[in-house]
């Protein structure tokens, strides 16, 4: 606009000029003929009227000249106008992109030829921890960590020789190791024709820690089928191989030669029974026969046991919380998971040390990290066990719950002490975190939910103590694997039940079809190839819906009882079983 006035105030300027030079001419020549006192003759008004004729003339003549002078300094005020707002407007827009630059969620950095840092946002500062002076100027690949240098560096040299835009993954030199997408391209640089790297980093570290969950879920979970289908088979076996053993230990007493080795094999049966169990710890599909407990009750009755486990090198200091709340789990089952930890912890002692177990209430107002978990929100009483042992090396910690991981010797562990601790606290709704520093001692924290209501009174009952083991009825016995039928059946038969046996649940239909008759009892295996136990039993009690059944399975009594929907009045024995469990449970079902 300034130019503008500038050109008006000039053409203006240009015609009062020339009409002014025009008048000043014609009056200084007539003031010329009056100050030499000539008289004013026909020659001189002539002189005087073609002089203002040809000072109008002249105007006339010009004035186009002028009005395109003035239209030109017009057309020039408004080019000089036009490149000031685009030169405003560029501005303008500089400044708009400077403020995305530094704004950017992700960060961005440019390098000179050198492969060195020219600039950088600030989101880049965040993700590497340093400020923006200690990052220009420096050679790029000295901010990420040196197992990717060599990737880094490929990666920019292909896109320097290709030009086409490459993208890695690679890990910052930062405290939590910051893991970032990297998006490497070319960019014109308009002020020096030449183009430029640009790295976009974005930070991905909380996507792969759910990838490596994932990862690690998927695993535990094939794992657990596997260890679970595994146990289940072994129940079978081992069912079989202890009742033979209760069969012949009856016909071979103390006294008798025979007797030791049937003695040895029943108890190698019962500690594979035990490794079974773990299995089944592991994949969350053993019994559980949760009940109300107080924590305090339950350490101060585990302590001995503990200090005969961990021996006169390493003390015991057990730290009871006031006031603390109930828990519902299954007692047996939580008392392995402290042993198993004192255990390891005695192993991870080398000399002399403590292990220390306390207890407290905790209550969480949000979800919590714990490892590569979320703790709910809620409370909970916490068991912790600290050793002053060796410790437990960072790049292992990750896998120590992972079943058949084990960092002792070949033959001194099974791998799945804390396999089944994780297993137990996972399938009773808790959790287990671990803290570990070498040379200094291990801490495992045990987070069990609390439960808002009162302690049970314990039972005096137990089917083991029943004296008679006799009785009488007809039992319908189902089962595929004929090495458990058949030592069922014996041992059944021996207790003066009559036993009517089927290997299969079409057998059993074809029975009942055939020779229809009275049964007392139905017992059945849970998992059978095409008529399976729930389908069975679900068939008969149509016919009989008053008849007695029990099932038998090397799968968790939890698992099973979903697959048989509304009928809770069914009975349940776990494999592997011995002939006097199977026995009281038998006779517990027929005299209710």
């Amino acid at each position: 606009m300034k130019l503008i006035k500038l050109a008006n105030q000039f053409a203006l300027f240009t015609i009062f000029f020339l009409l002014a030079s025009s008048f000043l001419g014609f009056g200084g020549l007539a003031l010329w003929l009056i100050l030499i006192k000539q008289s004013f003759t026909v020659l001189t008004y002539l002189a005087i009227f073609l002089f203002f004729l040809c000072s109008i003339l002249f105007w006339m003549a010009t004035k186009d000249a002028i009005a395109a002078q003035m239209g030109s300094g017009v057309k020039l005020a408004r080019r000089f106008t036009k490149k000031d707002e685009a030169y405003q407007e560029a501005l303008s827009t500089q400044a708009l992109y400077r403020h995305y630059f530094h704004a950017a969620p992700i960060g961005i950095i440019a390098l000179n030829v050198n492969h060195c840092i020219e600039i950088c946002n600030p989101m880049f500062c965040t993700l590497t921890e340093k400020s923006a002076i200690q990052c220009v100027k420096q050679p790029v690949h000295t901010l990420f960590h040196k197992n990717d240098h060599d990737k880094l560096k490929a990666a920019i040299t292909l896109v320097e020789q290709q030009g086409d835009p490459a993208l890695i993954e690679v890990q910052l030199v930062t405290k939590k190791e910051t893991t970032v997408a990297v998006y490497i391209g070319m960019v014109d640089n308009p002020q020096t024709e030449d183009s430029r790297l640009v790295l976009h980093l974005l930070d991905i570290s909380a996507r792969k820690d759910l990838e490596k969950q994932f990862v690690q879920s998927q695993k535990m979970q094939a794992v657990g089928q596997l260890a679970g289908g595994i146990a289940h088979d072994f129940n079978n076996l081992l069912t079989a191989i202890m009742g033979f053993c209760d069969l012949l230990l009856q016909r071979h007493t103390a006294g008798d030669p025979s007797f030791a080795d049937i003695n040895h094999i029943q108890q190698n049966s019962t500690r594979a029974a035990g490794l079974v169990r773990q299995l089944l710890a592991f994949s969350r599909q053993q019994k559980l026969t949760p009940k109300v407990l107080n924590i305090t009750d339950t350490l101060a009755e585990l302590g001995h046991l503990l200090r005969r486990l961990l021996g006169e090198s390493v003390g015991l200091n057990i730290q009871h919380s006031r006031d603390l709340w109930l828990v519902r789990v299954d007692q047996t089952q939580l008392e392995q998971v402290i042993i198993n930890l004192a255990v390891n912890a005695r192993d991870a002692i080398a000399d002399h040390g403590t292990l220390t177990i306390t207890t407290a209430n905790i209550t969480l107002e949000k979800p919590e990290r714990l490892g590569t978990e979320e703790m709910l929100a809620g409370e909970y009483v916490l068991i912790r066990v600290t050793d002053t042992g060796s410790g437990i090396p960072a790049d292992i910690i990750e896998r120590i719950f992972d079943p058949f991981f084990s960092t002792k010797d070949v033959g001194a562990g099974t791998g799945l002490g804390l396999a089944t601790v994780y297993g137990i606290m996972k399938q009773t709704g808790g959790y287990v975190g671990v803290d570990s520093v070498v040379g200094r001692g291990t801490s495992f924290s045990l987070y069990i939910p609390r439960h808002n209501g009162v302690e049970e009174k314990k039972s005096t009952k137990d089917l083991g103590e029943l004296a008679d083991l006799t009785g009488s009825g007809v039992i319908l016995l189902v089962e595929d694997e004929d090495p458990v039928r058949l030592f069922g059946a014996r041992a059944l038969r021996n207790k003066g039940y009559e036993v009517i046996e089927a290997r299969s649940g079409e057998a059993a239909l074809e029975i009942l079809n055939t020779e229809p008759r009275h049964i007392d009892l139905l017992i059945t295996d849970m998992m059978m190839p095409v008529i399976d136990g729930p389908t069975l039993i679900r068939i008969i009690r149509e016919k009989m819906p008053n008849l007695k059944v029990m099932c038998i399975s090397g799968y968790a009594e939890e698992n099973m009882r979903k697959r048989l929907e509304d009928q809770a009045d069914i009975a349940f024995l776990a494999k592997p079983f011995s002939l006097k469990q199977l026995a009281s449970t038998v006779k517990q079902v027929l005299g209710e």
